[in-house]
């Protein structure tokens, strides 16, 4: 039964993944979309860092913490953890001119973790790797006639993984992810002159897969009794994408959109009919320290050169890639997991900030990202499972130079259910 439960879920989450609009941001324009948090609701709480392991808890960003499901300090072993989440993101889009306010709500990860033995754990699982969701005008004057570009895409990458980790000696843990992304990205260009009875528009199609790997090392010693060391490195290495591109143009009527001519582009004869893209390798280290089953306290910087990165069939002429980095700050609070007469005590308080220099620089200014995050781990009765809640705020861009400044609400909604809910009753 339980066998079928989890196929009936991982086909609905990847009808799911495959068909939602992730983000309407016009910064997905660029690169390969939006990349989208690569944690747990509990992870992305506190600032996004991903140092901190449990055994109660998965954790999609650092594979080496699989070694610790199934070993709390009170020995309790969580053979199975199912978790889910997902979000709902306010938009305030902002230009010099004008404002908008869309939403959009979307299922950020579906994941099994297995403890397999002491020191050894599994999971795998699936989520959205990066999100294209954009449409915005831009107008200029040509010959003093008022030249219309509307841009328009939609798409994204999901991504399949399987992650194992192995606690290879006493307080030292080794892990490995692999990734197989795949998707499709869609973008659309329509042009219109004033007084012009027809339109022209360029439709660009990539459909694109390929792997990664991740791989983690974590070192947790006892600085004294309760407390713990906690650091990490962790290294995702280059993404070789393959992506089979198709292009169109044509002209279309002004008066009711109809398509006057459509024409597929030979892009065989400009070599650009299957291209490579390569995602840059991100190392992020961490460092954190905490009272067992109390509270924690972590910081974690990482580094990507973004500089190397290309997209030649749906690269754009004002955006320019550096290398990127991100600092990120993060913690928790539990007043008292074990109290018996006050739920208030068992509730995890959560909190952390962020600071992202994406690496790409549009009409030669740096878009910057930085968030505040806090949230909830609220116990599901007397188990080990919960429900997390969780909430962001955060700016990216800005007006200067035509572009817009993004502010952003975000609300997530994450489950994580531990193993009693999955264990077989036995009958005396």
């Amino acid at each position: 039964m339980i066998k079928k439960i989890v196929i009936a879920l991982v086909f609905m989450a990847s009808i799911g993944l495959s068909a939602q609009n992730g983000t309407v941001s016009p910064y997905s324009f660029f690169g390969i979309g939006d990349i989208r948090a690569s944690g747990t609701i509990e992870n992305q709480m506190m600032g996004g860092i991903g140092i901190y392991a449990d055994s109660i808890h998965v954790n999609l960003q650092n594979p080496a913490a699989y070694g610790e499901l199934g070993m709390d300090v009170l020995n309790k072993v969580g053979t199975v953890v199912y978790t889910a989440g997902m979000s709902r993101n306010n938009y305030r889009l902002k230009s010099y001119t004008e404002e908008e306010s869309p939403s959009v709500t979307t299922l950020d990860y579906l994941s099994l973790g297995f403890s397999l033995g002491k020191g050894l754990g599994m999971g795998f699982g699936l989520m959205p790797y990066s999100s294209v969701g954009y449409n915005f005008l831009s107008e200029r004057e040509v010959d003093g006639q008022t030249v219309t570009n509307n841009f328009n895409g939609d798409g994204g990458l999901n991504r399949v993984y399987y992650s194992i980790g192995y606690e290879i000696i006493k307080n030292l843990s080794v892990g490995a992810t692999i990734n197989f992304n795949y998707g499709t990205m869609n973008s659309e260009r329509l042009q219109q002159m004033e007084d012009v009875q027809f339109g022209a528009f360029d439709r660009r199609t990539s459909k694109i897969h390929g792997f990664d790997f991740n791989y983690a090392l974590n070192y947790t010693p006892k600085i004294k009794e309760g407390y713990t060391l906690r650091a990490s490195v962790r290294v995702n290495t280059q993404g070789n994408l393959v992506s089979r591109n198709e292009r169109k143009i044509g002209s279309f009527s002004n008066a009711n959109g109809v398509n006057i001519e459509e024409v597929e582009v030979n892009l065989y004869a400009q070599n650009l009919a299957n291209t490579e893209l390569k995602i840059p390798t991100t190392t992020t280290i961490g460092l954190g320290y905490g009272k067992d089953l109390k509270w924690f306290l972590g910081a974690e910087y990482s580094f990507q050169g973004l500089s190397s990165f290309e997209n030649s069939f749906m690269g754009v002429d004002n955006v320019v890639y550096e290398d990127a980095s991100s600092i990120a700050v993060g913690g928790f609070y539990t007043p008292n997991y074990n109290s018996f007469n006050s739920y208030l005590s068992r509730v995890t308080y959560r909190a952390g900030l962020r600071l992202d220099k994406t690496g790409m620089v549009v009409n030669d200014v740096d878009i910057n990202n930085f968030g505040i995050t806090f949230g909830l781990g609220l116990p599901l009765g007397r188990s080990f499972s919960n429900l997390n809640v969780g909430f962001e705020l955060g700016r990216r861009g800005t007006t200067r130079a035509d572009l817009i400044e993004e502010s952003y609400y975000k609300i997530n909604l994450g489950l994580s259910l531990n193993d009693r809910w999955f264990r077989k009753r036995k009958v005396d």
